[in-house]
């Protein structure tokens, strides 16, 4: 759930992301792993982004995997040999506090073989570089704060503060479903309007609910609930199948059965 969030934002923001990352807005597409593969490649949390000169390749996790040091590099020599001539920027931007060795890995070691990434861990980046743009703004709360209800406070205010409706709901609702990692529910819903996000609440209870069943059937009806009830509070089509995973076909049938 929270890799789709991210992925959301990344793709919806771009320009926001660049300007964190690369320190600069450069446009930047959307660039799909099926270009890199010679065999099947896992995408569930790969974000990968391109300009004419440059690819950025960003994962976002809320726990540290042995297996990530050695993906960087797999997808480094993908790029690479689909464009050799384009400069790459990869990094893993891990959410949630954490004492793990692993998330202080930057390098791959095979050897004579080593290649280097960036990591950045939230908890330690300053709340102030995601105050300023939408598509940040749902990472404020995990950055290094020391009142993350006050700095919930602060985004609400921000939110608050864009015109677009549209993209106020879906910023909201990111912000809601993140801070879930830090703050508990009830919290969240005081703070931030219960009409912004009021969808990422009910995801998560429907979700952890069908979780616990631990039944595919469970969570396969849990997952058209959450779209029925994103689709309701005004969401696109597209929107709703990122976050759920479900495809435009399913969303697109539940529309009609609730139009």
């Amino acid at each position: 759930m929270f890799d789709n969030i991210c992925k959301f934002l990344v793709e919806t923001f771009p320009i926001d992301f660049a300007s964190w990352l690369l320190g600069e807005p450069i446009s930047l597409t959307e660039l799909s792993p099926s270009e890199l593969s010679l065999e099947p490649i896992r995408a569930d949390t790969l974000i990968l982004l391109e300009s004419d000169n440059l690819v950025l390749h960003v994962e976002f996790q809320t726990q540290p995997k042995a297996e990530i040091p050695f993906r960087m590099i797999d997808y480094r020599l993908r790029v690479h040999r689909r464009f050799p001539n384009k400069q790459m920027r990869q990094v893993v931007i891990y959410l949630k506090s954490t004492t793990s060795e692993r998330a202080q890995q930057t390098r791959f070691s095979l050897e004579r073989t080593s290649h280097e990434f960036d990591v950045i861990r939230l908890w330690e980046q300053p709340t102030s570089a995601f105050l300023q743009s939408p598509g940040l703004l749902p990472f404020a709360v995990l950055s290094q704060t020391d009142d993350r209800a006050q700095t919930l406070q602060e985004v609400a205010q921000e939110v608050a503060k864009i015109s677009d409706r549209r993209v106020q709901n879906n910023v909201a609702a990111s912000t809601s479903i993140l801070a879930g990692l830090v703050l508990k529910k009830d919290l969240i819903q005081t703070i931030l309007r219960r009409e912004l996000m009021q969808e990422s609440v009910i995801y998560q209870d429907i979700l952890l609910e069908g979780e616990a069943k631990g039944e595919a059937k469970g969570k396969a009806e849990a997952l058209e609930q959450v779209a029925t009830n994103l689709l309701n509070e005004g969401m696109s089509i597209d929107v709703v199948v990122k976050v759920t995973g479900l495809s435009i076909e399913q969303v697109q049938q539940l529309q009609a059965k609730s139009a």
